[in-house]
């Protein structure tokens, strides 16, 4: 069945389970106990006559989705949770409107449901996980952030969505056994005393996914030609990956110390952008700007300065930084950083060369 058609069937089936358990079978199974009061035995049997076929018919929908392994792909996992969601919502309702010994068929097909309904899930995280793995799609040309970051940052928040759902999922197939890390890693950053498995469960699971997204971007990082760059483009892309993380309801399930110490790699990025970057700029002052020194090495240094400073420019006007705050956190870093020193220089030693422009260029805010 194309895609298009079945998710629509899907859509129609969510809000049918619901008004068909509720109200529907629900009412009949009143019905029957009602008119046939006088014995349990013909309720049952009416009961069961009027609503096995139809039952069976509403949860083996769902069971041969789950069933139909040649259609999934990652795409189509969420409506999977919606239905896995839908039954687990209803399951109090499907064990008492369908209580009787010869509605068992119809429970057995809800809970068959459910259980393909999780092995399509775990089928589909899997195959978004190599996915991830087998991507080789190019990096952006000034160290922005990449399509696959988004991609995959993006489906996880609305994976984070259906939390209550993954963690029954994965409760019984925990990521430590088929990964070769230690199980402190997979640990829930907020954990206690009392920490709940299940919830422990989906934790680990996207802590994983974004590892292995992390280690996919830093083998990308190294097919830029420049260091500098490919820091900044592990700045972007982490800087990112915690946004998303924070501003959702991942951050609950991540918790505090996971994105703090991934903020604090983004600054350690940061730093070592700045510092293979810029570094040409930084170091053609004197350690100490305002100590006497000759005049050739006064204009050396000035040269030195200006020739760094252009070069750098000429190579990062395509950089990018997209996030705002990021972007001015970098620029008040750099400023620090070549500002205070090149002042005080140009300070101690604009008296012989104002004016002369070859040597000196960067003068106008510091008159």
């Amino acid at each position: 069945m194309d895609w298009k058609v079945l998710e629509t069937k899907i859509k129609s089936w969510l809000r049918a389970a619901t008004i068909s358990v509720k109200t529907l079978f629900h009412g009949e199974r009143i019905l029957c106990d009602i008119v046939f009061s006088s014995s349990e035995k013909i309720a049952e049997s009416s009961f069961t006559e009027i609503s096995r076929d139809a039952a069976l018919t509403l949860f083996s929908f769902a069971e041969n989705f789950g069933k139909s392994k040649k259609i999934l792909s990652p795409e189509k996992l969420f409506r999977a949770l919606d239905m896995y969601e839908a039954i687990c919502d209803l399951w109090p309702e499907i064990e008492s409107v369908f209580s009787h010994e010869s509605l068992s068929a119809v429970r057995a097909e809800a809970m068959a449901a459910l259980v393909k309904l999780g092995e399509a899930v775990r089928i589909m995280l899997a195959q978004f996980e190599a996915a991830i793995q087998k991507d080789s799609s190019k990096t952006p040309s000034g160290g922005g952030v990449h399509p696959l970051t988004r991609y995959v940052m993006n489906f996880l928040v609305f994976l984070g969505d259906y939390s209550g759902a993954i963690s029954d999922i994965l409760a019984d197939s925990p990521v430590t056994a088929h990964t070769p890390l230690p199980e402190s890693y997979f640990s829930s950053p907020t954990s206690g005393g009392g920490e709940d498995p299940s919830a422990a469960a989906i934790t680990a699971r996207l802590a994983w996914l974004i590892l292995v997204l992390l280690c996919k971007l830093d083998g990308k990082a190294v097919l830029y030609n420049d260091v500098a760059l490919s820091y900044l483009f592990l700045a972007n892309n982490l800087n990112y990956v915690v946004s998303k993380v924070r501003n959702s309801n991942l951050g609950l399930l991540m918790g505090l110390e996971w994105i703090w110490n991934n903020r604090s790699k983004v600054n350690r990025y940061l730093a070592n952008y700045e510092r293979m970057g810029w570094s040409k700029v930084i170091t053609s002052l004197p350690d100490d700007p305002t100590a006497d020194i000759p005049p050739e090495e006064v204009k050396e240094c000035f040269r030195g300065f200006n020739l760094g400073f252009e070069e750098t420019y000429k190579k990062q006007i395509s950089w990018v930084i997209p996030d705002p705050k990021l972007r001015d956190e970098v620029k008040i870093s750099l400023a620090k950083k070549i500002v205070p020193g090149y002042r005080a220089f140009y300070l101690k030693h604009r008296e012989n060369y104002i004016g002369v422009e070859s040597i000196v260029r960067y003068a106008g805010r510091f008159e």
